[in-house]
């Protein structure tokens, strides 16, 4: 892996890009655990599969109208089963054999960044296993690995952290939660300053907008891609409440309250845009799930959904493709990954555009 001369990203003029910039590929793991999906991996593994054909071009269009996916993949068996799977696409498909110990890359691969000149670089932030809940053997060494794949100079912080604990705009601002990044079972000791301080130094971001609480029953500690996304720059999306027995109502309208009064690092007052929330939607033991519209993930052309079956799935499409007129819609079945604590935009992590320096 190259090795940076230059102390920090932000030295460097590196910052995290938004979400809807180019993206060169997307990085995934294909789902091999069997101890740990049990019942769901065969259906996990037809939503992974469903996430790729959405994302990769069609055949016959340039890659600008999908992206490249780089897959990791254990060992030989899981390889064979993912390229019989993924055969109609493999021309858009590399597979890496780096171990991993789930599937979800964006809170254990690297984050990609680039700066004005078009370069791309990333970071690697230290991992504990969601503070220390789900601890998996590899976990902790994927960002480094992923980031040696990629060949693009990489920066180490030595700070906890998990992609899917942010999202940003790509001009300086970033929305989190207190309940994630201020918990003490990721940095014990780290102030709030302090924190900021390093998002700053490692991500180039400028304002950090702090929401409080997640949604029910959230394993990642209110991970902010299940609350809230900005979908353009001053734009963000949220959930409102779906009916009386929506178990997130009251986190749901503090979101939307706390959104209303921020402003970007621009100086502009967010423009706020409301989908439904998905409601009560339960697991096979009557448990509430943090089922959520907003873990979708954007791709060069297509908006990936969770969908859940719940009564506001068709509503959250219609919705989402109004604000995304640039891209296709594409809502997918999530019961199956969110057995696992999370759905499309936690098994993703996008490479933006950018050449090697």
């Amino acid at each position: 892996m190259k090795k940076s001369s230059i102390l920090t990203p932000e030295d460097a003029g590196f910052r995290m890009p938004a979400e809807w910039q180019p993206h060169a590929s997307t990085w995934l793991a294909w789902p091999s655990h069997g101890d740990l999906w049990l019942e769901n991996l065969e259906p996990a593994r037809d939503a992974f599969v469903a996430l790729c054909r959405a994302l990769a071009p069609d055949v016959g269009k340039p890659v600008s109208f999908g992206e490249m996916l780089e897959i990791l993949v254990l060992d030989d068996q899981a390889e064979r089963e993912a390229r019989r799977r993924l055969k109609n696409i493999k021309q858009f498909v590399t597979f890496r054999r780096i171990p991993f110990g789930d599937i979800w890359l964006r809170d254990t691969a690297p984050i990609f960044l680039t700066d004005d000149r078009g370069r791309l670089a990333s970071t690697r932030f230290d991992f504990n296993g969601w503070g220390e809940k789900y601890v998996l053997e590899h976990d902790d060494m994927v960002s480094s690995r992923i980031a040696a794949a990629a060949g693009a100079p990489t920066f180490s912080c030595d700070m906890i952290f998990e992609g899917g604990s942010v999202d940003v705009d790509g001009e300086g601002t970033a929305l989190t939660t207190r309940q994630c990044l201020l918990n003490p079972n990721r940095n014990p000791g780290m102030t709030r300053a302090e924190i900021e301080d390093q998002l700053r130094r490692y991500l180039g971001l400028e304002k950090i907008l702090w929401l409080d609480h997640g949604l029910a029953n959230d394993h990642t500690d209110g991970h902010v891609d299940n609350l809230a996304r900005f979908i353009g720059p001053g734009v963000v999306a949220c959930m409102r409440p779906s009916g009386d027995d929506d178990p997130n109502a009251d986190v749901i309208r503090e979101i939307m309250n706390s959104l209303k009064g921020f402003r970007d690092a621009q100086g502009r007052r967010l423009e706020i845009e409301t989908i439904p929330s998905p409601g009560r939607v339960l697991n096979p033991e009557g448990e509430v799930v943090s089922a959520s519209y907003m873990n979708f993930f954007i791709g060069n052309r297509s908006v990936v959904v969770p969908i859940f079956g719940a009564d506001n799935d068709d509503a959250a499409l219609e919705d989402l493709a109004s604000l995304f007129s640039r891209h296709r819609i594409v809502g997918l079945n999530a019961r199956a990954l969110i057995s696992g604590g999370g759905t499309f935009h936690c098994i993703t992590q996008q490479q933006p555009q950018g050449g090697v320096p």
